[in-house]
């Protein structure tokens, strides 16, 4: 049986709440009813906690974004990042989950405004974070695909593997990201090169690959339900010369997709 708001005693929920609303803020003053032994000053110790919070949420950002914090060095990412952390509290308890708006932050980040794809290459690394704790699923391959009638390949739909992403640029974000994330040198880069970028894992095995004109409108119009011939006409509409066999042979050597199914035609 419920019982009636009045027999709850609320006052556990109200002290984790004022004990939670000035951690991420240290410009507020340690809240009142967070108070020490024999009820003297608290102060020193929420603030040692304060600090530990912060910089245990920094030092998450690092470990998601390492790409990112090679490019910046390191005093100016955790500068960055420590405003990040004040403006957005997480959300779960699991650090992993943290920094999904950190890209958007970065491209209003002040600071960061001579780095503009700098945003971008950090949406890589978080959807390769995510692309890692995705779902288990076997992927489509090219027996599944045998078994359709070559007449009705044009109307295969496919469905995505849970831990499939792509990521649009209009800067070399994919190389940069491929050159920042090894402790190898690289070469001059064109930043103002856009790439797109195909995120997929088999099995523990996360592989960011840069895609060829044409080919992130056709994986697109797929994971939005689209039948194969539908995907490639949106496709050759921005390639004319889209290679449609080497495009379909890379995205199942990808594991982008699980499953192909006949749909209505189009």
């Amino acid at each position: 049986m419920r019982p009636e708001l009045s027999q709850v005693d609320v006052r556990p929920l109200r002290y984790a709440a004022d004990f939670s609303s000035a951690l991420l803020r240290p410009d507020l003053e340690t809240p009142s009813l967070v108070i020490g032994p024999q009820g003297k000053s608290a102060t020193k110790r929420y603030n040692l906690y304060r600090n530990n919070v912060t910089v245990s949420l920094i030092d998450a950002l690092a470990a998601v974004f390492p790409a990112v914090q090679r490019i910046t060095g390191v005093e100016f990412f955790r500068a960055m990042a420590r405003s990040y952390v004040r403006e957005t509290p997480p959300r779960s308890p699991l650090l992993f989950e943290y920094g999904h708006g950190f890209a958007e932050f970065i491209e209003r980040y002040e600071h960061a405004s001579q780095m503009p794809w700098l945003g971008d290459v950090a949406r890589i690394e978080r959807a390769w974070l995510d692309a890692y704790h995705a779902a288990d699923a076997d992927p489509l391959s090219v027996c599944d695909l045998a078994h359709a009638p070559s007449e009705r390949l044009a109307d295969l739909t496919l469905s995505p593997h849970p831990a499939t992403r792509i990521i649009r640029s209009r800067f070399a974000a994919v190389t940069i990201f491929a050159a920042n994330r090894t402790e190898s040198p690289f070469g001059e880069i064109n930043a103002a090169e856009p790439e797109n970028a195909l995120i997929t894992r088999l099995e523990y095995d996360v592989v960011v690959r840069r895609l060829p004109p044409g080919s992130v409108e056709f994986l697109l119009a797929l994971l939005d339900g689209r039948p194969l011939g539908a995907a490639v006409a949106s496709a050759l509409k921005v390639a004319p010369s889209f290679d449609i066999a080497a495009s379909i042979a890379g995205m199942i050597e990808a594991g982008a997709f699980v499953t192909a199914k006949i749909g209505d035609p189009v």
